[in-house]
């Protein structure tokens, strides 16, 4: 399978911090939120990546790309480790860059890859979206694809308070964290969601969606929905939903930011203890 990894979006609920830098490479520590990503499609035996990108997104492709001037300076200075470190992230996968020349939603950037994806079922992962979990989160999608042999979306319960925020799914229970869907609502209002389980960052699509993306009209917000084209090949091909195994991140929420940094300094051995000292101190 191949990745798709749209990333072309503005990062509005961050602005200032975004006005110069994709809301993408925002850190986690000292990690952009985007290599996460990457990381959990190689992690998913997935080595081919394309990622949709926009105007003022050169960062994300400098990041991903080998920086000769600074790996010559580290390896002068002996900073091995910081070297290999830094040559493994030019080299973890075969990533790939288009752009998205107008901002007509994510369902527009998905129709981006048809040329890169072809008749091969792919992988979409929302480039600010970060799963926490014991097995990658896309390659949980992935097997259960592999099982069904149907589009997967990736499923969260959500609160009722939050629901209109999200795509919510409809569904019929087929085993335990998995339903046969069978109907999806674009950002609904609480008192009409047909279910608390919303749409998250992880796809597995087949190439069908690529025509029903082609006849979908603009929906919530003006832009071309990828929750409507779910909804038109929904009726060509059975769909699934996964409820994932996972703690996951909204990084586009500010709370949510904070959260994943402090969880993930917590995850780390040079970080970890430090930081749960410093938290028990709080008063």
């Amino acid at each position: 399978m191949k990745a798709v990894i749209p990333a072309a979006g503005l990062g509005t609920r961050f602005l200032p911090a975004t006005k110069a830098m994709p809301k993408e490479m925002l850190p986690l520590v000292d990690k952009p939120a985007i290599q996460f990503v990457v990381e959990e499609c190689v992690k998913s035996g997935i080595d081919d990546i394309l990622i949709i990108t926009g105007r003022g997104k050169r960062a994300i492709e400098d990041h991903f790309d080998h920086s000769i001037e600074l790996e010559s300076i580290l390896h002068k200075k002996g900073e091995s480790e910081l070297l290999r470190e830094v040559r493994a992230i030019s080299d973890m996968a075969d990533i790939h860059f288009i752009r998205q020349k107008e901002a007509l939603g994510l369902g527009h950037a998905v129709l981006k890859a048809e040329k890169h994806v072809g008749d091969e079922p792919f992988v979409v992962l929302l480039g600010d979206d970060i799963v926490f979990s014991k097995k990658p989160c896309t390659k949980q999608c992935v097997e259960l694809y592999e099982k069904y042999s149907g589009p997967i979306i990736a499923v969260e319960k959500v609160p009722k308070n939050m629901i209109h925020q999200y795509g919510v799914i409809k569904g019929e229970l087929v085993e335990d964290h998995v339903y046969s869907i069978t109907d999806m609502v674009e950002k609904p209002k609480a008192e009409v969601a047909p279910s608390d389980m919303g749409i998250i960052g992880r796809y597995v699509l087949t190439s069908g969606i690529f025509e029903a993306l082609k006849s979908t009209p603009k929906g919530a917000g003006g832009e071309i929905q990828l929750t409507d084209a779910l909804k038109t090949l929904r009726k060509k091909e059975r769909m699934y939903a996964w409820i994932i195994e996972g703690v996951r991140y909204d990084l586009g929420n500010k709370f949510d930011y904070l959260r994943a940094s402090v969880d993930y300094a917590l995850m780390r051995p040079d970080l970890g203890s430090q930081v749960r000292e410093y938290i028990r101190g709080l008063k």
